[in-house]
């Protein structure tokens, strides 16, 4: 039974950090993309970052917008883990965070070619 395992959130101020991760069980995350999305009640589903790493090569993350240069997406893939590092964090990063897996980054803020999905770990930020 394929798992996603994520943990990490919590409340925060404006400013602090927070790192969330995410395990994959039951599929070697290698091959893979690996995503972060997030959502809160008045609002459709976002995409945070996604990273695909291939068999050779480098990782290639990707991100939206309102996170470049503060959110950092990384994976481990010996232990088929994804990590998000959000630093500088605002209250408009308040939400409850996903973790999503698929075998393609292709239009990845969507969601739509995401097979796995955790169960969520909420951030809140304070102002």
């Amino acid at each position: 039974q394929v798992q996603l395992v994520e943990s990490g959130g919590g409340s925060v101020q404006a400013g602090g950090s927070l790192k969330l991760s995410c395990t994959l069980v039951g599929l070697n995350a290698r091959g893979r993309c690996m995503g972060w999305f997030r959502r809160n009640p008045d609002q459709q589903r976002e995409g945070v970052a996604a990273i695909f790493h291939a068999y050779t090569g480098d990782a290639k993350p990707n991100y939206a917008d309102s996170v470049k240069g503060r959110f950092t997406i990384s994976q481990d893939t010996a232990k088929d883990t994804v990590y998000l590092q959000m630093n500088s964090l605002k209250p408009e990063d308040t939400a409850m965070y996903y973790c999503a897996a698929g075998d393609t980054c292709s239009a990845w803020s969507t969601g739509d070619l995401f097979r796995y999905w955790g169960q969520g770990t909420q951030v809140t930020v304070s102002s």
